[in-house]
């Protein structure tokens, strides 16, 4: 993988497993890296255990003020922005009983912060010559979810979002990617699951084809190689970190064929 010393990265949701794990595959590449999330706790202790070329800045996302400050805290400590990661994002989900302010909230969380972010360091990119970033969708984008719209539809727009972005910063020298993680151990899973990682791999199994859930590390070493000299041709695509799940039709893992004559 390419070396990323001297390069700077801004993580959004940065506090959260996943993003701990991309936080520190940047920081093993070489890269400093800014973690932005309103989870205070868990970004100090996050920036504690991986060191100085980590700087954790409590912010709220969606507050555009907030947002602009971090990035320029990122700037005058850094020197610049050569990556931005869009992890950050809500899963609140009533379905079809989501009040419109619940809707609100999750879009402006998982799509207009994205895009909000991605305005806020794109001059900082440019003046360092290009970067690229890399937005969070989901297998949830392409498949209907009992009782699920709001984080479907918002993990959807980002797909798209994320080339309509690509097209219009591809001149800037910007890529822009997108990852859709299959079900992994994260701090939703792991809170639904009381811990048991286990009992989720078990019920994983059977719509993913590894049979298990993926590791946080997984989906961090695809999101580094996005922004590696490596994917230097790569912009405008979505890659799937889901262990098969969206090349599996509805009969899943299990022959549906032998269960007629059971």
């Amino acid at each position: 993988m390419s070396d990323f010393t001297h390069r700077s990265v801004i993580i959004t949701g940065g506090a959260t497993l996943i993003g701990a794990a991309v936080a520190e595959a940047f920081v093993v590449a070489g890269a400093t890296v800014t973690v932005l999330d309103i989870d205070g706790a868990r970004g100090s202790a996050l920036a504690a255990r991986l060191g100085e070329r980590v700087h954790f800045i409590e912010t709220d996302i969606t507050d555009d003020d907030q947002l602009e400050s971090a990035v320029g805290e990122c700037q005058a400590r850094f020197g610049g922005v050569d990556c931005l990661i869009n992890l950050a994002c809500s899963y609140l989900d009533e379905g079809q009983a989501s009040s419109r302010a619940d809707w609100l909230k999750a879009l402006d969380i998982n799509i207009v912060s994205a895009v909000m972010a991605a305005r806020a360091v794109r001059p900082l990119m440019c003046k360092r010559g290009g970067g690229a970033i890399v937005n969070f969708s989901s297998i949830s984008a392409q498949v209907a979810q009992t009782g699920r719209w709001l984080y479907p539809a918002s993990k959807a727009a980002i797909k798209h979002l994320t080339r309509s972005m690509a097209l219009d910063y591809a001149g800037d020298g910007i890529r822009v990617n997108a990852v859709s993680p299959g079900w992994t151990w994260s701090r939703v899973i792991d809170e639904v699951s009381a811990g048991n990682r286990e009992k989720a791999d078990r019920v994983a199994a059977d719509f993913h084809m590894l049979g298990r859930l993926g590791n946080p590390q997984e989906v961090a070493a695809v999101v580094l190689f996005l922004c590696s000299d490596q994917a230097s041709f790569v912009t405008g695509a979505d890659y799937a970190v889901d262990g098969g799940y969206s090349a599996l039709g509805p009969e899943q893992r299990e022959p549906a064929i032998a269960k007629l004559a059971g």
